[in-house]
């Protein structure tokens, strides 16, 4: 057991080593293409999530409540606000 935890972290240090000496173009490249890939992740993430909550909501019908909810403030804006 003490021989494979001594080999884990010989192997874990040897890692560590080697990836202190990365160039710094390497670490600049490596982390420009890892955001570019989280961005477009998140981004087809929360368009599926978007998409599948507005397909829910449109079979439920809560769009017309909301948008009748919307008409009774915009209404109730411009008849208190003569500027409008």
């Amino acid at each position: 057991m003490i021989a494979s935890l001594d080999f884990r972290y010989n192997e874990a240090m040897q890692k560590v080593d080697e990836a202190s000496h990365k160039s710094l173009k390497k670490i600049l490249r490596d982390n420009f293409i890892g955001g570019i890939a989280w961005g477009l992740g998140v981004t087809v993430g929360v368009s599926i999530i978007l998409a599948i909550g507005s397909f829910l909501i449109a079979r439920i019908d809560y769009v017309p409540i909301i948008g009748s909810f919307i008409v009774d403030i915009v209404n109730f804006v411009q008849n208190n606000n003569p500027n409008l």
